[in-house]
This record gives C-alpha cells, sequence and structure tokens, in this order.
C-alpha cells in the first residue's frame, strides 16, 4: 500500500502528520533538540533525539521521560490529523518519523526498566503502525 493508497480491506487510511517546518529545520541545522523542545514543545522530533542522545550516555530512565514526553505530543498530533487511536502511521512520510523514533525508545526504555507489559504493548503498536519502522529503527 502506497502511504496514501486505499486500504482495501476496510482498514483507516494513513495518518500522514503535516510538516513543521521550523523545528524540523532547527535540528536539520544542528541546533540543540532540548532548544527546539523548549521552543517548540509539541514537536516529537526534538523529545525523540533527546532520548536517543539519553539513551547514547546510558541514561536510561531520561531516555524514558523524553520519549514518553515525545509519545504523548505524537499522539496529540496524530488525533488532531485525524487518526482515532488506531491504523497507519507510515514510516515513508517523514513527518511521522517523530512519533514513531519516540515511540521505539519508549518502548526500549521501557523493556530495559523491567516494564515488559509497557515494552511489548509498544512494540505492537509500532508494528501496527508500520511494520517497517522497527526495522528502520534498529537498522
Amino acid at each position: 500500500m502506497s502511504i496514501t493508497g486505499k486500504d482495501l480491506l476496510g482498514g483507516p487510511p494513513p495518518t500522514l502528520l503535516p510538516d513543521e517546518a521550523a523545528p524540523r529545520q532547527l535540528l536539520e541545522a544542528g541546533t540543540d533538540p532540548a532548544e527546539v523542545a523548549a521552543a517548540h514543545p509539541t514537536h516529537s522530533a526534538a523529545w525523540a533525539q533527546l532520548a536517543e542522545a539519553a539513551w547514547g550516555r546510558g541514561a536510561v530512565i531520561e531516555s524514558y521521560a523524553y520519549a514518553r514526553v515525545g509519545y504523548h505530543r505524537g499522539l496529540d498530533a496524530l488525533r488532531r490529523n485525524g487518526w482515532k487511536g488506531f491504523g497507519p502511521v507510515p514510516w515513508a512520510h517523514a513527518p511521522n518519523q517523530g512519533f514513531l523514533r519516540a515511540l521505539y525508545a519508549l518502548g526500549r526504555a521501557a523493556d530495559e526498566i523491567g516494564e515488559r507489559a509497557e515494552a511489548d504493548r509498544i512494540r505492537t503498536f509500532l508494528d501496527d503502525s508500520d511494520p517497517a519502522a522497527r526495522g528502520a529503527l534498529e537498522a
């Protein structure tokens, strides 16, 4: 199925988040993601970058916290854009990647701190959103 194609099985259409040019451009220019998150707190990609950086430093709880914020901000954005709590959130659509990265980071950190049920739920959510996302994130 293409990003905007119709699901012949009757499922919901893919949710495609709008591009947030200002925070995206700041992150692409190398601006500290903490500055971007402070200026654009609804931008999941900034929170995902913070979670990834914390994970890289071995700060699992900090990673979990940043990822949780990015996840919730992403859920808010998905709902504002027509998502009803299920259905595809394609990885190939770049504006969706901040949410999917935060979701992945949250699951990874939850698993590390022993929150197995949450980690399993998040893995399922990620795979239901787009099976290609986890492969891209684990590569």
